[in-house]
């Protein structure tokens, strides 16, 4: 694998690279740290987060994270994201994904170790999709924790697709992955947005609806963070007391964002109404989901963030324009 092109952005840098089929998207970027752009009661950081200015990140020893594309493009459908207009969902091959990595890892040599580096399967692509996530991070984990010794804690975030007949398998054995193999140190994030159903159908067409993703966890256990329920925040309705009748706040949480400025969010109305500059649009859900007893994190980013790049696909649709 060859990067093809690497574009430098706030807090890092998105690469274009060359796989085994195609193009693909990877991040490597920074952290500003959890105090400047987490509100999360629960783990003691209460202050009210109005706006992140862009500033000094965290050192790569201390975070790092790369963020990895599990699909040439992706057939989701989702009307938020611009990927499908890349193409079609074609898997990643096990090389792919361990490359992505590696490539990341290789932009900075000057760093010999880093206490925790979070690989997301979360860029193009829908990682359940492809069981070749699972056998990269397996890879991945033989390499940086196993012999580099450096923190190791790996995320794949998914809608659930509907009509996936491996989709319970998948989440099976990431399960045992998180509890097991890596001892609580890895994360599942499941991507909601709205407990309103209909436009849920909408927006996220090929998704399972929330009832069926709920099914597919019944009596399962979860070691180190809690499974985390994504709402990228609209005006869409979140009914906290009815996501607690699916999902148990002792083994879930919710995190709440505002959703990314795509073309595809600018073109649908999909929008976040200040969420960039103010607390108030995160603060009536943060209480309801509190009052059910979910712990709850709001996740900020900077606007500067946001403005370059950084969201899915955007990298390459912009090669093609080139």
């Amino acid at each position: 694998m060859k990067i093809v092109k690497r574009v430098s952005v706030p807090t890092g840098d998105i690469c274009i690279a060359r796989g085994d089929h195609g193009l693909l998207e990877f991040l490597s970027i920074g952290d500003y740290g959890k105090e400047k752009n987490l509100k999360a009661d629960f783990m003691g950081l209460t202050k009210e987060i109005n706006g992140v200015p862009h500033g000094d990140l965290l050192s790569l020893e201390e975070k790092w994270v790369i963020t990895v594309s599990t699909q040439y493009g992706c057939s989701m459908g989702c009307t938020f994201c611009d990927v499908p207009k890349v193409g079609p969902g074609r898997n990643a091959t096990v090389d792919d994904l361990f490359n992505q990595v590696m490539l990341g890892i290789g932009l900075h040599p000057e760093v010999g170790h880093t206490k925790r580096l979070n690989i997301h399967f979360a860029r193009m692509g829908e990682p359940t999709w492809n069981d070749n996530v699972i056998a990269a991070t397996l890879k991945l984990k033989e390499l940086v924790k196993d012999y580099w010794g450096w923190g190791f804690h790996p995320v794949v975030s998914t809608m659930c697709p509907e009509n996936h007949k491996n989709l319970k398998a998948f989440l099976d054995m990431w399960m045992i992955i998180k509890n097991d193999i890596l001892d609580g140190e890895a994360g599942l994030q499941i991507s909601v947005n709205t407990t309103d159903q209909r436009v849920r159908w909408k927006t996220m067409p090929r998704a399972l609806p929330l009832y069926a993703i709920s099914q597919l966890f019944d009596g399962v256990r979860v070691k180190g963070r809690k499974i985390t329920l994504n709402f990228a925040l609209t005006d869409a309705a979140i009914n906290a007391a009815s996501l607690a009748k699916h999902f148990p706040p002792d083994k879930f949480l919710c995190k709440i964002t505002p959703m990314h400025m795509t073309n595809s969010c600018v073109t649908n109305g999909l929008i976040t109404k200040d969420g960039y500059e103010q607390y108030y649009p995160y603060k009536e859900a943060e209480e309801n989901l509190k009052a059910e007893g979910f712990d709850v994190i709001v996740f900020i980013p900077s606007k500067e963030e946001d403005e370059s790049r950084i969201t899915c696909g955007n990298a390459i649709l912009a090669e093609r324009k080139s």
